[in-house]
């Protein structure tokens, strides 16, 4: 089986490299031609657009009876996309500078999903009522933000050669090939670790989480390189902030299902201050480069010693 396994991540990944760079010609159009601002675009559209692969993931992993794969996805995607997704964009693109509004409320709420987590899972299952009020943390949240983003933020209109349906339809059906993609590339990823008997939560923390994030990598590199910063900032918080909430909870609330507690819980909390220190530092530093996207790769490294001792 070995021998699909590789070729499976090789076309994952040329299929999501592919379909990143039309989704982001499509998405800065939309929101260059709407009073959307890209902030709200990136945590929204295209964070759910680039969060499928944890999407399916966790209602696949749920059904299944994996619900350590399932969570261990969705929150160790947090951290790779808050770290070292958001550490590598200055060393693969370039300097970048953060936006003024959007990122503290976008993180403040990541924070509050993730403890919502550790506190729902810490009797060893995530059911109906917690699955909700997971996604009720989401809506709540994607509410405040867009307030928040739009207060004198508005864009002013341009002319557009192709209609903003079509821009949207575009828009989504590359995305939907990214998660596609990043599906098989995660097959292969997951087959290969599988065969390390580990547990499942560690295999969803430290590599499914590498194999759903890498459309979040491909599209903000390409983004940040062709000037659409505020979507790749926007992205990055935004899969976070679903990762910990409406990804975590899809899954539990179609068919409720058990976790390991205290991996869960430790997981959890270890994620939230690796947030907050990403939150905090995104609002003080003038500029994202390569000191700052180094801090956060040590932070994602951490995380080994944290959760493998």
């Amino acid at each position: 089986m070995i021998i699909l396994f590789v070729p499976a991540m090789l076309l994952g990944f040329g299929g999501m490299v592919l379909a990143s760079r039309r989704a982001v010609a499509s998405a800065t159009d939309l929101a260059a031609g709407t009073q959307i601002p890209p902030f709200f675009v990136g945590i929204t559209l295209l964070a759910i657009g680039t969060d499928l692969p944890e999407i399916a993931n966790s209602i696949a992993a749920a059904v299944s009876g994996h619900g350590d794969v399932a969570v261990g996805d969705a929150v160790g995607s947090v951290v790779t996309q808050s770290t070292l997704v958001l550490g590598l964009l200055p060393l693969l693109a370039g300097a970048l500078v953060v936006p003024a509004r959007g990122v503290g409320p976008t993180g403040a709420f990541t924070v509050a999903g993730l403890g919502a987590v550790a506190l729902l899972a810490s009797d060893g299952t995530i059911g109906r009522p917690d699955a909700l009020a997971l996604i009720a943390i989401w809506v709540i949240g994607s509410v405040v933000i867009y307030r928040q983003t739009t207060r004198n933020q508005q864009l002013v209109m341009s002319e557009r050669t192709t209609s903003r349906l079509r821009l949207a339809v575009t828009t989504l059906a590359a995305l939907a090939v990214v998660g596609v993609s990043a599906m098989v590339a995660l097959w292969g990823i997951v087959g290969l670790a599988e065969a390390l008997d580990a547990p499942e939560f560690l295999i969803g923390f430290f590599v499914a989480s590498i194999g759903t994030s890498l459309p979040e990598l491909v599209f903000d590199v390409t983004a940040v390189r062709r000037g659409a910063v505020a979507l790749a900032i926007g992205d990055v918080m935004g899969s976070s902030f679903v990762d910990s909430t409406l990804a975590t909870g899809i899954g539990p609330l179609i068919a409720p299902t058990e976790v390991t507690a205290d991996l869960v819980v430790k997981g959890a909390l270890a994620a939230m201050v690796a947030l907050a220190i990403v939150t905090v530092m995104m609002r003080r530093v003038p500029q994202h480069d390569w000191r700052t996207g180094t801090i956060l790769l040590g932070i994602y490294a951490t995380f080994f010693v944290v959760l493998l001792v």
